[in-house]
């Protein structure tokens, strides 16, 4: 089986590809189209700022490649968020996969949301063997609202999408690579798919 991560500007491949070691993947982390294309599952990873990394994947022709492949892809963190339409952060334009919008929390003290929190309303095969309400680590500063692609909720000051779904596409907004097991078991989950 062929893991691919895609590599561009943005950071946490690193923990990403030692998650999957960890379970006997040895992923390879490249930008190459050819690669990419024929991959088995496809992870989108991401922490850093969504235009720049929107810039970058333009630049790179990345962004047409993203939205027309055919397997299973999962998006982390800034890479679920720029799987959706549009993101307040630096008024950019994404990728439109899942029609939702990222915007800033405001309805919180803290921000960014740093540490555990709880996901909940789980619908999909990619939480097989994960439990309600059970804990994920955290690290963003902008949200996706509840909505049509919304596969599983967590509230900071409100109620939000904390995965989405949509055809081949997944993306999840906390980080499974520090989730320990049930973060473990969603990548689990996801490359057998």
């Amino acid at each position: 089986m062929k893991i691919v991560i895609l590599k561009y500007n943005a950071g946490n491949i690193r923990s990403v590809t030692f998650a999957l070691e960890r379970i006997g993947v040895s992923p390879i982390v490249t930008g190459d189209i050819d690669e990419i294309q024929s991959a088995d599952k496809v992870i989108f990873p991401g922490v850093g700022e969504a235009s720049s990394a929107m810039h970058f994947l333009k630049e790179q022709k990345l962004d047409k490649v993203i939205t027309d492949l055919k397997q299973p892809v999962l998006g982390i963190c800034l890479g679920m968020q720029l799987m959706c339409n549009f993101s307040e952060e630096g008024n950019t334009n994404c990728l439109g996969i899942f029609d939702q919008k990222v915007s800033k929390f405001s309805h919180t003290n803290k921000v960014p949301q740093i540490g555990w929190n709880n996901i909940f309303d789980l619908s999909s095969n990619i939480f097989d063997h994960v439990n309600e309400n059970e804990y994920m680590y955290f690290v963003h500063g902008y949200f996706v609202e509840v909505g049509s692609n919304t596969i599983s909720k967590t509230n900071y000051g409100i109620d939000y999408s904390s995965a989405l779904k949509k055809d081949n596409f997944y993306g999840v907004q906390f980080h499974p690579e520090k989730s320990g097991d049930a973060g473990q078991k969603i990548l689990e989950n996801f490359l057998s798919l």
